[in-house]
């Protein structure tokens, strides 16, 4: 008799990137640590792109975002090239009952995503998730289950720390000690506190409900901290991300794995676990082998963006030893409106960011110079690595038909979008034109 197919419980967060306890940040999760000592750590897995809607679109589509459509935020006007491509569709037809609740970023219309069920709920903080989720849970669906649960926190505003907390407190290491920093990390860290008892209440109803061991929980974030030099940049801090499994399947035993992952070989994953063959569709590689033993499954992940706030046109290539970068438009200062709003961007504004220059290519050896401060572009005995490193991303472009190889990418017709020179996402936003955009794809002027 064939097994029954394991529910599946898709816990993320917002902006958390990797600063959670498992993989040695600064505040305390013990939830979550408790699933990594269960489960299994992907400690070297990594976005497809570090913006909220294309991260979490590459994640459940798996497909890169300019293949999947989404180039910028959903919330200001793009939206998936098919939503039939989002994982609950294939789900659907081996009998899975999906389900959303909160957080999702990925259609301004949630019911178009194709959930069985959207759950409207108060707020996505865990105050109030949780314990909706709990609710769902005790009530019970159609088994199996595909549950997405979406967390605010960790992002933007914050969770209030508690008074005098900042002294005790280490900054991350690109940005300077200072005490506002100081301050805004504290915050942080209550907001990622939060986000671990909102998780931890979770994994204990599922525990009280006996449905833990045959569930695959998936928790996961979907880039990197809300700070400058972090979230929007192709920098391991911007794409670095937390991913734990625990289920069926051998995710289990407080495992960790150290091969690259990207976060759109999940939804192949998915599919060796479950037995059915991937849609042909799907760019990434099932983690499975990962599993039973492989050492690797790729030799590189490929990163990228092209829209946050502004049109920033970037990607990148990792391997285990180093970290390429190609920008692909003739800015050469940054674009500064693309980093949230908060203390550690105004004093990065203060000492000059603004009016440092950013070059259009970067080489960073991940080993010497983990932190990624020195770019070695130009160092004559790298250009072997530079110059194939280099074909194996515009290779990687044209092979998944990325739009920057023809030339600058418009934005959605009637998306919202900052100019690259405006300093924060509360100036006065464009909206690209909707007739016109149309036009030009009929062939038109």
């Amino acid at each position: 008799m064939t097994p029954p197919r394991p529910n599946i419980l898709y816990l993320h967060s917002h902006d958390t990137g990797r600063q959670v306890q498992p993989y040695g940040g600064a505040v305390s999760t013990p939830r979550i640590q408790r699933l990594a000592e269960e489960g299994v750590v992907f400690r070297q897995a990594f976005c497809a792109a570090s913006t909220c809607s294309a991260s979490r679109a590459c994640l459940l589509t798996g497909r890169y975002a300019h293949s999947n459509g989404m180039l910028g935020l959903a919330h200001r006007g793009w939206s998936l090239n098919d939503y039939e491509q989002h994982i609950v569709h294939t789900l659907h037809e081996i009998g899975y009952h999906s389900t959303l609740v909160g957080e999702q970023h990925i259609s301004k219309e949630p019911g178009e995503i194709g959930y069985d069920e959207v759950v409207k709920i108060e707020t996505t903080r865990a105050t109030n998730l949780a314990p909706v989720t709990i609710d769902i849970l005790r009530r019970g669906r159609r088994r199996p289950f595909f549950l997405s649960v979406g967390f605010f926190e960790t992002h933007r505003e914050f969770v209030p720390a508690d008074d005098g907390e900042e002294r005790w407190l280490a900054v991350p290491p690109h940005l300077p000690d200072a005490p506002e920093i100081r301050r805004d990390m504290a915050a942080f860290n209550a907001s990622a506190r939060s986000l671990d008892a909102g998780i931890g209440a979770i994994l204990d109803e599922l525990d009280a409900l006996g449905l833990a061991e045959d569930t695959l929980v998936i928790c996961t974030t979907d880039h990197g901290m809300p700070f400058p030099g972090a979230k929007a940049t192709l920098t391991d801090r911007g794409i670095g991300v937390f991913l734990i499994m625990r289920g069926p399947g051998g995710f289990r035993g407080g495992r960790v794995i150290d091969a690259l992952v990207s976060q759109v070989d999940i939804f192949p994953t998915i599919c060796d676990l479950v037995g059915i063959p991937p849609p042909d569709w799907l760019q990434g590689r099932s983690m499975l082998p990962l599993i039973g033993g492989a050492a690797a499954i790729r030799d590189e992940v490929f990163a990228e963006g092209t829209y946050h706030a502004a049109y920033e046109p970037q990607r990148a290539i990792r391997t285990r030893r180093w970290k390429y970068i190609l920008r692909f438009d003739d800015r050469e200062s940054p674009v500064v409106v693309n980093a949230d709003d908060g203390p550690a961007k105004d004093v990065w504004l203060a000492a000059g960011w603004a009016e440092r220059a950013v070059p259009s290519e970067q080489l960073f050896d991940l080993v010497l110079d983990p932190g990624e401060g020195e770019n070695l572009v130009d160092r004559g005995e790298l250009a072997p690595v530079v110059r194939e490193l280099r074909e194996r991303l515009l290779r990687w472009m044209a092979e998944t038909g990325d739009p920057l190889l023809d030339g600058p990418v418009e934005p959605a017709p009637g998306a919202e979008y900052n100019e690259p020179d405006q300093i924060s996402t509360s100036e006065p936003t464009r909206t690209a034109p909707v007739i016109g955009r149309a036009a030009r794809e009929r062939g038109g002027s």
